[in-house]
């Protein structure tokens, strides 16, 4: 432990921001006037910040056994160049650990196991979301079409950039798996004129868009229900589906059959956006240095990333063509560090949220742990440790076509020009109202 401490006093003096370590002994290592501090009250949680293992470091802070003083941008700073190894090359694996590792996912992920883990998420509260989250409660990567843009703005760029790559039209069956608070529903049905069916495994989020389409008068056009994608019962295959956020959960073992089911609920020369978190490894589901174990035993139990280039061999093994693919990792970061800064400036009231739903230790330990996982996931974009791949595909019809369009096999456009350009979407005219705020 001795040389494990002085090599630990050495990386804080690298460090890129001014950082000290109390030991549980009172002892002070690292800067006189920290900007940040871990005041270490056990040996454990400190022999996993002299090893690199940044992620128990997080564990020990959520338990209680390391106190936090300073702010999460400086900390995140402080634990990149605290790390020993790239957390997303971790080393190989044996045959029998990769047929282990596909055995837990196949279990992990049953209908009930995937239910209770989404609960577990965002049942946590409706109201400790809604104090970070913009006011559409888009719990996904926002798309900085300018950067002057704010966070709401950018949520709904990203909504109508959805919609534009989709191609929706008036009329057309539209289905959104995972639809979390209803935002893309809603944007959906009031800018593009779709039928809009949304399908989540979260009891508050099924209740909350339940209001949102009595409030906006939207019944008839816009459904929510509480379903499992596998369960889905589709009278008729839809002509466009987005699945945004919403297959991080699907497990690796999984991903053919998902992207199967999805080619079974979209009619042939139908559009599939899929937009989801990605690993910037190759071979790892979850990141390193016990970051990984964090997220998992904090915050997304049952939580998987793939590569981008798994899911493509798996989505063109179910039988859908990839047209278009498209990486947003840099406006994840930026969309991560928002609802940090937001979350850090409503922390006292946050407390009070989560208090009404449970004990002070567990609302303070839920409290922790969202602090450091939105830092920490911001921080994990920005390195590139995940990516955010929007994926386009299409359920090939075999019509070839005629004229310029031979050979398409679908009806999307040759060229990219239909989502950039600035054209108002297919339900405005120059009479209509602008939609309103969600």
């Amino acid at each position: 432990m001795k040389h494990l401490l002085h090599t630990l006093e050495g990386r804080l003096e690298a460090l890129p921001v001014r950082m000290a370590v109390q030991l549980p002994q009172g002892q002070r290592l690292g800067a006189r006037n920290a900007a940040v501090t871990l005041r270490f009250r056990d040996r454990v949680a400190l022999l996993a910040l002299a090893t690199g293992e940044i992620g128990n470091v997080g564990a020990a802070i959520v338990e209680g056994r390391v106190a936090l003083e300073g702010s999460m941008r400086e900390l995140m700073a402080a634990a990149a160049g605290l790390l020993t190894r790239n957390p997303v090359q971790e080393p190989g694996q044996h045959w029998w650990s990769r047929v282990l590792a596909h055995a837990r996912s196949m279990a992990a992920h049953t209908l009930e196991h995937d239910a209770r883990q989404v609960q577990f998420h965002y049942d946590l509260s409706d109201d400790f979301y809604a104090l970070w989250l913009d006011p559409k409660r888009v719990y996904s990567c926002a798309y900085f079409r300018d950067s002057a843009m704010t966070l709401a703005q950018a949520q709904e760029a990203k909504l109508d950039l959805i919609c534009r790559k989709l191609r929706l039209q008036p009329d057309e069956r539209f289905l959104d798996i995972g639809a979390g608070w209803g935002a893309l529903l809603v944007w959906a049905a009031e800018n593009y004129g779709v039928d809009a069916t949304g399908i989540t495994l979260s009891r508050n989020q099924q209740a909350h868009v339940q209001q949102l389409i009595a409030q906006r008068g939207l019944k008839g056009r816009v459904r929510i229900k509480l379903c499992d994608y596998r369960a889905l019962q589709a009278e008729h295959p839809f002509d466009k589906v987005a699945s945004v956020g919403m297959f991080e959960h699907v497990g690796r073992a999984r991903m053919k059959d998902y992207f199967s089911t999805v080619r079974s609920l979209l009619r042939p020369g139908g559009l599939l956006l899929n937009h989801g978190i990605t690993s910037g490894g190759l071979d790892n589901s979850q990141l390193g240095a016990g970051m990984g174990e964090f997220i998992e035993q904090y915050i997304f139990p049952g939580g998987e990333l793939l590569h981008a280039s798994v899911a493509l061999y798996d989505m063109a093994h179910a039988g859908l063509e990839m047209v278009d693919t498209e990486n947003l990792r840099p406006h994840y970061a930026r969309t991560l560090w928002a609802w940090s800064d937001a979350l850090e400036a409503v922390l006292e009231p946050a407390r009070q949220v989560l208090l009404a739903q449970a004990g002070a230790d567990r609302a303070d330990k839920a409290l922790r742990a969202y602090r450091l996982y939105l830092a920490g996931s911001a921080l994990g974009f920005e390195r590139g440790w995940m990516a955010l791949h929007q994926i386009l595909a299409v359920h090939p019809d075999g019509d070839m076509g005629t004229g310029t369009m031979t050979g398409a096999q679908s009806v999307y456009p040759f060229t990219r020009d239909y989502i950039y350009n600035e054209a108002p979407s297919p339900c405005f005219t120059s009479s209509s109202p602008e939609p309103r705020p969600i």
